[in-house]
């Protein structure tokens, strides 16, 4: 018996090859793995003595031969496949143990230029794993270092391995080398940078790696697993270090997948809650401990159970506070050894540390001069199908804010608009959100029309208020109302004039809105009967 041994990643190698070679396997290797096996004691010999031709052009050609893939591709049970080796002077490979260039690490290397990530570009490695695999019945396929003592245990407990293991096998290098193309194709993509023609191409490939295996998907009966998108930007999720607490869950994760995106939004010490994907409060101020007080009094209800995050270390004040209250993640640039100490007195928050939080978000892969780059994309599962588009990264510039009401907004209105509409952007819709000094009072979240999102915010904020102040029943409705003299933003526009005429009611003063509808006159002259300023941006925000 023969195999192939060639791998970049030569993880215990010597080994392997050591007890193929006891159990009487022959065994043929290239450049550097041969050199390895041979300064181990392995006894190997080079490819080229099968080829009967020396590596050329540069060693871009050595095993795309026939002498190679003629031994892998024989079909043993085909007597005139062997008829026709034995014709042709062709021995039969019966194992193959291949891993690839480092194409993915080469990309990584943050002075890689483009040529030497092409070089990297593996051909023969990925020719040999599919020659191997579709002949998984007759040859034994390896990609993965991790897979030697199973196979060997097979090997030497069934004398040979069996079809089982085999086709195993197979699936595993079809998927190594798809995924290896894909990571190609991603990186040519981002080469490409924003142009949408190359992000968004007529077959598109994707390449993600596995993180993590999790306990249960949304409900105790669905599996789950948690994958990294190659070549994502750098500052995701999936860049967080797990400081503390029990694995994350997949709601867990997807909740602080919007907390992290939302956080994005903001350049001042800023914290935002979520919960079941959602904003529940998001707040700004002087410090973190200051803008987590205002997230938290934003809904002090809902954010119990939710998720936090923060675009500053979190001090030991900051972890005094969070403590007080039931909260399943923290996510923070960093935390300072005292905050560590105390948050983690509780044995089931989890802790994640993402630096990238603090600063402006690198992409993982840098263009050469002059080039732009990666298009970053946003992913929808439909049934037998997928949408895909560009991640919505935008927000709109001041400068392009269009008064449209006789009344122009004050500049704390203008602040309390921005803030708001940054924060609704992550609302799902129909969503609306209303702030005043740097923080959410009301939110309205995924209503199947805008004036029941209007509605709930402003229910919200007022009874959130009361609940705070200790209030209740026919006395706190007798109180000033918590809207009052406060923004509010909507995702999308105003279908008809009710929201304005509902937020003018409630003592709101400011209003921020893509505009668009056929009706936005209606909405003009509503809010100039009611004193109202009102903004128009241009640009909707809507998240299904």
């Amino acid at each position: 018996m023969r195999a192939l041994i060639s791998v970049s990643d030569k993880t215990g190698v010597v080994g392997f090859a050591q007890a193929l070679g006891a159990l009487g396997v022959e065994i043929i290797s290239t450049g550097g793995t041969l050199t390895r096996l041979a300064d181990n004691g392995v006894n190997a010999i080079g490819v080229s003595a099968v080829t009967g031709f020396a590596e050329c052009l540069d060693g871009r050609v050595k095993t795309l031969h026939p002498a190679v893939h003629g031994g892998i591709l024989a079909m043993r049970g085909k007597p005139d496949h062997m008829r026709q080796l034995a014709d042709l002077q062709i021995e039969a490979i019966d194992v193959v143990v291949i891993n690839l260039y480092p194409f993915r690490e080469t990309i990584e290397k943050p002075d890689a230029t483009w040529e030497e990530i092409v070089e990297n570009i593996d051909i023969g490695g990925p020719a040999m794993l599919r020659s191997a695999a579709k002949n998984h019945k007759d040859v034994v396929v390896i990609c993965d270092p991790g897979d030697y003592p199973a196979v060997l245990a097979e090997w030497k407990e069934k004398k040979g391995v069996s079809y089982d293991m085999r086709y195993k096998l197979a699936l595993k290098a079809f998927e190594h080398t798809a995924a290896y193309d894909a990571l190609i194709a991603a990186a040519f993509r981002a080469r490409g940078g924003v142009d949408v023609r190359l992000a968004l191409p007529d077959k598109l490939t994707l390449a993600f790696e596995k993180i993590q295996d999790l306990r249960y998907g949304e409900n105790p009966h669905q599996s789950a697993v948690y994958y990294r998108e190659a070549l994502a930007p750098k500052g995701g999720l999936a860049d967080a270090e797990q400081l503390h607490g029990k694995a994350l869950s997949f709601n867990n994760i997807h909740d602080a997948n919007g907390a992290v995106e939302a956080l994005k939004e903001f350049s001042d010490p800023t914290v935002v809650a979520v919960k079941h994907a959602n904003p529940c409060g998001v707040g700004s101020g002087f410090d973190i401990f200051a803008a987590y007080e205002k997230a938290r009094d934003g809904d002090p209800v809902s954010i119990f159970g939710g998720v936090v995050a923060a675009n500053r270390p979190i001090s030991a004040q900051t972890a005094e506070e969070i403590s007080k209250i039931f909260i399943e993640i923290v996510i923070a640039p960093d935390f300072t050894d005292a905050a560590l100490d105390i948050l983690k007195r509780k044995d089931n928050i989890r802790l994640l540390k993402l630096a990238a939080l603090q600063g402006e978000t690198p992409p993982a892969w840098k263009p050469e001069s002059g080039e732009t780059a990666v298009t970053p994309l946003d992913m929808k599962k439909t049934g037998g199908g997928l949408l895909v588009q560009e991640a919505d990264r935008a927000l709109f510039d001041e400068s392009d804010m269009k008064i449209v009401t006789d009344r122009i907004p004050t500049e704390r209105e203008k602040k309390d608009m921005i803030f708001a509409m940054k924060a609704v952007k992550h609302v799902k819709s129909n969503g609306i959100v209303i702030a005043k000094d740097n923080m959410t009072i009301g939110i309205g979240a995924g209503q199947t029309n805008r004036i029941w999102a209007v509605e709930n915010a402003i229910r919200q904020a007022n009874t959130v208020a009361q609940v705070r102040d200790g209030e209740s029943g026919a006395e706190a409705g007798q109180k000033k109302r918590h809207t009052t003299g406060a923004a509010m933003a909507s995702d999308a526009f105003f279908p008809f004039s009710d929201c304005v005429e509902a937020a003018a009611a409630a003592g709101i003063t400011a209003i921020i809105q893509p505009g668009g509808s056929a009706r936005d006159a209606e909405s003009i002259q509503k809010a100039n009967a009611l004193g109202l300023a009102m903004v128009f941006t241009g640009m909707r925000h809507f998240k299904h």
